[in-house]
């Protein structure tokens, strides 16, 4: 399994596609820089005159103007983040299989299951390093560029929501591991990308009907987060992070603070069901390729 895992750690490094989701996490990471600089600095130009209205009113909206900023952040990293998760592992299997690539691995004395459990180890390992790494930054550009927008952040908090982050690639991963050993790369691709945009369809069909208070939306959402929980699992980041952010606006509802970025407290059973989500997929692919003839 921890050669298999080794290997695959290896070939995704080395992909083209790896290389490309580098190159453009930089470009995006200068701009939300450039971004939360210019906003910081424009928002600390009207401080005064908006301090004259009401120092309470003033820091409010810096709080809430803080926390959409950087929420929106999130939001993006976390959708490139799983985009750069499906494109991995989509053809983890299929694409061994098509290109045979996968009938030397096979003569080797090695079982199917620790094929696939070391695909998942491999992969995991690396969306992991790649999700820890990309919002640690964000947070790090929001602190020390924004300016009036910097959010002082509980430490014990953040690493919460940092690891609840780095979850949503195996939640991906684990499904993604299971197509491929039924479906080609390309149809393997296109359904956890339906799913995947499903998932946030879902999330703001929620918080929607939180909004509006209709129950109907609100089970529409849930459905599809049991469907495919990644957007469940970013709200919930969402929530540990800025629920942690000023004790002075602990009262602000945070789930209504907007559609796509309004956040509900993770509960213990959404957590427990999103790793019985991951073990029931790897079982389902383990059992899958173990039947699979090549």
């Amino acid at each position: 399994m921890w050669t298999i895992a080794k290997m695959t750690f290896q070939e995704i490094l080395y992909k083209k596609i790896f290389l490309i989701a580098l190159l453009m996490t930089l470009a995006y990471l200068l701009l939300y820089a450039i971004a939360t600089h210019y906003a910081g600095s424009a928002y600390a130009e009207d401080m005064n005159r908006m301090q004259k209205a009401g120092k309470e009113f003033a820091s409010m909206q810096q709080y809430v103007l803080g926390s959409q900023l950087l929420s929106t952040g999130l939001y993006f990293s976390n959708f490139i983040t799983g985009l750069l998760a499906v494109l991995a592992s989509a053809g983890s299997i299929a694409g061994s299989i098509e290109n045979h690539q996968i009938d030397p691995v096979l003569t080797r004395p090695l079982s199917r299951s620790s094929m696939i459990l070391g695909k998942f180890v491999g992969l995991g390992s690396i969306m992991t390093i790649y999700a820890l790494s990309f919002f640690s930054l964000i947070i790090l550009i929001n602190k020390f560029l924004g300016g009036p927008f910097g959010l002082h952040l509980n430490f014990l908090s953040t690493i919460k929501a940092g690891v609840l982050f780095a979850c949503i690639s195996l939640t991906i991963i684990a499904p993604a591991l299971c197509l491929s050993t039924s479906f080609s790369t390309l149809n393997s691709g296109i359904i956890l990308i339906i799913l995947y945009g499903m998932s946030f369809v879902g999330g703001f069909v929620e918080q929607l009907g939180n909004l509006i208070n209709k129950t109907a939306l609100i089970n529409i959402g849930i459905i599809s987060s049991l469907v495919f929980p990644a957007d469940s699992l970013f709200r919930g980041m969402n929530y540990v992070l800025m629920s942690s952010n000023d004790d002075r606006f602990k009262l602000i509802d945070l789930a209504n603070m907007g559609l796509f970025f309004g956040s509900t407290p993770p509960s213990n059973i959404m957590l427990f069901y999103c790793g019985f989500y991951t073990m029931v997929f790897l079982f389902l692919a383990v059992n899958t390729f173990k039947r699979r003839d090549i």
